[in-house]
């Protein structure tokens, strides 16, 4: 076999094979370098204190529920249809009486100011430029004022504990129906808190007991701290008129004698949308709405409360069955990939909720940060359903995925 001829390198031969990339300097190109949610949870691992991060990140007891909802996302198959003309795809719906541009929002979370001190005004102006809906947490440490003056135009939800005192949960809904909020969103899976115990270890409790640890990881780290110590303080800003400890407030707070009788009192109160979020059997979501909810979240909190608790993802064929086109699903847990948002949507969810996901994003970077979650999760949704042949979110159905462990 004759060999291939050789002879000296010539740069006029390589010179249009290589393009060397201009360096890249600041918080947006920087942010730029990351093109999945896991890589914006590395940079926002190195840039935030063990004990901040952890609180976002960790999830209770052995963390299984957390696990096996990413596992199921992880190993679901996608069914592509050919041949369908997708050079333009539609990405929104219409969720609890108006648009949204994207079919996913940002998810109530709590103490948002401890991962970045821009905290949820980052998250609502995100939310107002991307066109999808932001969900304030009654554990937010900006008042619902003050997010409601940042974003004027945000589709902003209200997420509401249900109190003990009665008159005082009455009184959150009451401001947050004259701050223009449209939907009122009642989390019912916590009558205790979980066992978190990433926070107990890192002294994260309420309120806060840091460790020596806790104290060393946080040094290297000079920016968190200077924002941290030159902005107001961490205070749970919706609860302006709590005059008691943090930890009465949590006694208050989480009450173990909720009811459905309170939902339909709370629908004769709230004039707007009514959510139940934390549903996690198909009964439950029937129930829901037989007593007033327009909608339903399909939540085990992240994986915050229960462990071992169902997969949201695996409820959604008999929850849409219970509920039909009586009220809208929404689903939330474990979702950190647009693929993520496309199965869900396909399985019989209206919309889905974002939580870890867009914190990873304030945390790496701030408004930016979060800017780049959403952008990221555009990007995979929207490619992802050109690959399976659907042209609209409509088009998304049961048939385009199988559960791990179902045959098809």
């Amino acid at each position: 076999m004759p060999r291939t001829p050789r002879r000296f390198p010539r740069w006029g031969d390589l010179a249009p094979l290589i393009r060397f990339r201009r360096p890249a300097f600041g918080r947006r190109h920087r942010l730029a370098q990351a093109h999945t949610i896991e890589e914006l949870r590395a940079m926002a691992r190195r840039r935030t204190p063990r004990a901040a991060f952890d609180y976002a990140d960790g999830a209770a007891d052995a963390e299984i529920s957390l696990e096996r909802a990413r596992a199921t996302f992880r190993e679901l198959t996608f069914h592509p249809e050919i041949l369908r003309d997708v050079s333009t795809v539609d990405t929104a719906v219409d969720i609890l009486g108006a648009s949204s541009r994207l079919p996913f929002g940002i998810a109530p979370t709590g103490f948002t100011r401890l991962m970045h001190t821009e905290g949820e005004i980052a998250g609502a102006v995100a939310a107002q430029r991307a066109g999808i809906p932001y969900t304030l947490s009654t554990m937010a440490t900006t008042s619902l004022e003050d997010v409601a003056a940042a974003a004027p135009g945000a589709r902003r939800w209200f997420q509401l504990y249900m109190w003990t005192d009665r008159e005082r949960s009455l009184g959150l809904v009451d401001r947050a129906a004259a701050a223009g909020y449209d939907t009122l969103v009642v989390t019912v899976d916590v009558p205790v808190a979980g066992a978190r115990l990433r926070d107990v270890r890192n002294g994260m409790t309420i309120p806060p007991t840091l460790t020596p640890r806790t104290v060393l990881d946080a040094i290297p780290r000079p920016r968190w701290w200077v924002d941290l110590l030159t902005t107001p303080p961490l205070t749970f800003a919706s609860l302006n008129s709590w005059s008691g400890t943090i930890a009465e407030l949590l006694d208050a707070m989480f009450d173990p004698s909720v009811s459905f009788d309170d939902l339909a009192w709370l629908r004769e109160r709230w004039p707007g949308k009514l959510v139940v979020k934390g549903i996690q059997t198909a009964e439950d979501a029937r129930r829901a709405v037989d007593a007033g909810a327009d909608a339903v979240v399909l939540s085990n909190h992240g994986g915050r409360q229960l462990d071992r608790a169902p997969v949201p993802l695996t409820l959604l064929p008999a929850t849409r069955a219970a509920l039909g086109t009586d009220a809208e699903i929404i689903l939330d847990t474990g979702v950190m990939h647009g693929q993520d948002i496309a199965a869900a949507l396909a399985l019989g969810a209206d919309f889905v909720l974002i939580g870890r996901a867009y914190l990873y994003g304030l945390m790496a970077g701030g408004l930016p940060g979060v800017e780049r979650s959403i952008e990221i999760l555009e990007t995979q949704l929207a490619r992802t359903m050109r690959l399976l042949g659907a042209r609209s979110v409509a088009e998304l159905s049961p048939r385009h995925v199988t559960l791990p462990g179902t045959v098809r």
